[in-house]
């Protein structure tokens, strides 16, 4: 390999080291500043320059845990989550996090050791059939890199597509003789890449056209439709909300996309857009423009989305603009291309705030009437914590109410297992959120039994002191699934559980742990979870009262 001219210049760049070592070196370079993950025999020699390139290694309980980290940490910082895991049960164990990283656009980095071979030799330690195979299943691509260069390669290619593609997870994976061998540094860091075009200028002059002669248009705002956070400040505006706003459309969020439209916006109707009356609404439309967003069975809870009008669709990812959800026309591009399809000043538009704001209010009292209680907590969880809050919410019925019903002021604020739907996503996603984002507040929201995936993880946040409220939602059971069986006319079973002392449990980690029986009490919990030295637990349970 020939050495580039910023090496010839860098002492350092010229040695050579074991290709283990020289990964790290090179992560360093491409900006990555943790590593998260659980060293072993078969992936040591990837731990080998990790303090010498000056990276700060992660140590989770579990691999699962390492990549829901990863995840979290990514979300927070717009930047990719790596992780290194070992041969076999390393890679298995962290598959469930790629899963879930897939379905929700997280750009993560999984490098792996493999075995240098298996079809000739049986009994090896962590031996599997087909590692790459394995992993290819939940991540957008996994190869084996035979050589330094394809090592090189192949991470190049992976933060190439981080930056110009949909974000999804990547795996590596190295045989151990290869890591072990020496090799030259990885070439420099190659240029920026630029975003996908915006589309044609006639497709945005078709949009500002069709928007020039709507009387009731609405927009549906994804995930996607917020710029990156490597690219703004977290409280920074899209440019072209602005015109967006002046224009008198409606407009509904996903779950992902809450944020986007700040929530105080009159024509808004928020996160409600899995209600099922959203799709009368959504019929009622001349034209509909979804954006960012791949309109897709967790977003709607319906086949269809409702709409009579034409659609228009806007997204990165060609597989969207051609699924179940086909728009009429389609943009593939970045939403920030959406300032050139809005026409300047306001239209003569149907829609008002009152029937926005009544529709609201009837589908908040739907869902308090649906899971009892929780609304209110919600209500006091927003209010007790300061507005650049970021949350990290798993599988649980709090979370459910919570993505409903609590507005949110910026986008990639609220994260959660939308698509791959896993349990125990939050403690340790919020863990790496909370490592993202050094000073600033975050929210773990878990159910009891999701708690127990990876409660684990408690020991890493201690370990940290990361100053991180976790509120336990304890009822006891698999509340959802009970009513979901009730729904069903099958009699509930096997959903209750014996729950530990959570509280107990949490001490025993090195945890603060709170029990408020009032929503006073639970909120000035949550202000002294903010400014602790370690992670609070703070169980609450269907039977908080809002009395003193």
């Amino acid at each position: 390999m020939t050495a580039t001219p910023s090496q010839t210049s860098n002492p350092a760049a010229q040695r050579t080291r074991p290709l283990g070592a020289q990964i790290s070196h090179m992560l360093k370079d491409r900006g990555v500043t943790h590593i998260f993950g659980i060293p072993g025999v078969h992936n040591q020699e990837m731990y080998r320059g990790i303090e010498e390139a000056g990276l700060i290694h992660v140590l989770a309980r579990h691999e699962q845990g390492a990549g829901f980290m990863a995840d979290g940490y990514a979300r927070a910082s717009g930047r990719p989550g790596v992780c290194y895991v070992i041969t076999g049960p390393g890679l298995c164990n962290i598959m469930t996090p790629m899963g879930q990283g897939y379905s929700d656009s997280v750009s993560m980095l999984v490098i792996s050791s493999c075995l240098d071979e298996v079809a000739a030799k049986q009994g090896q330690l962590h031996q599997m059939k087909d590692q790459e195979i394995a992993a290819g299943t939940v991540c957008d691509w996994s190869h084996t890199a035979l050589s330094a260069q394809a090592a090189y390669q192949l991470v190049d290619r992976a933060f190439t597509e981080f930056q110009t593609a949909r974000k999804r997870p990547k795996h590596i994976q190295v045989p151990i003789r290869q890591l072990e061998g020496l090799a030259e540094a990885a070439p420099a860091r190659p240029p920026a890449r630029a975003l996908p075009a915006q589309g044609e200028p006639a497709v945005w002059e078709t949009l500002r056209n069709r928007l020039a002669a709507s009387r009731r248009p609405i927009f549906i705002f994804g995930g996607g439709a917020a710029p990156q956070r490597d690219q703004m400040a977290a409280d920074q505006k899209p440019d072209w909300l602005e015109a967006f706003r002046a224009l008198g459309g409606a407009s509904f969020a996903t779950y992902a996309g809450r944020g986007v439209i700040p929530a105080d916006d009159p024509l808004h109707f928020g996160s409600y857009l899995a209600r099922p009356e959203s799709a009368e609404v959504i019929g009622s439309a001349d034209l509909v423009v979804a954006v960012g967003t791949s309109l897709s069975e967790v977003d709607l809870w319906r086949d269809h989305l409702g709409h009579r009008a034409e659609l228009i669709r806007i997204d990165i990812d060609p597989e969207v603009l051609s699924d179940a959800q086909r728009g009429d026309i389609f943009v593939c591009g970045d939403a920030a291309g959406l300032a050139q399809g809005l026409p300047n000043g306001p239209l003569n538009t149907t829609w008002t705030a009152e029937e926005v704001a009544k529709a609201k209010a009837r589908w908040r009292a739907q869902t308090d009437a649906e899971r009892p209680g929780i609304v209110p907590l919600c209500d006091a969880l927003k209010d007790a914590v300061p507005a650049d809050t970021m949350y990290y919410s798993d599988m649980t019925q709090f979370a459910y109410v919570a993505k409903e019903v609590t507005p949110m002021d910026r986008p990639h604020h609220w994260h959660h297992p939308y698509g791959f739907g896993t349990l125990g996503y939050a403690l340790p996603a919020a863990i790496g959120g909370a490592i993202a984002r050094p000073g600033l507040p975050t929210v773990c929201i878990i159910g009891d039994y999701g708690f127990q995936y990876t409660m684990m993880e408690l020991a890493t946040a201690v370990e940290l002191t990361l100053p991180l409220p976790i509120i336990l939602w304890d009822n006891g059971k698999l509340g959802e699934i009970e009513d979901s069986m009730v729904r069903a006319q099958i009699a509930p079973n096997a959903v209750i559980q014996q729950n530990p002392d959570f509280l107990k449990l949490a001490e025993a980690f090195g945890a603060n742990a709170k029990a408020p029986q009032t929503i006073k009490a639970f909120q000035e919990d949550l202000q002294t979870a903010l400014k602790a030295d370690r992670p609070t637990l703070i169980r609450v349970t269907p039977d908080i009262h809002s009395g003193d």
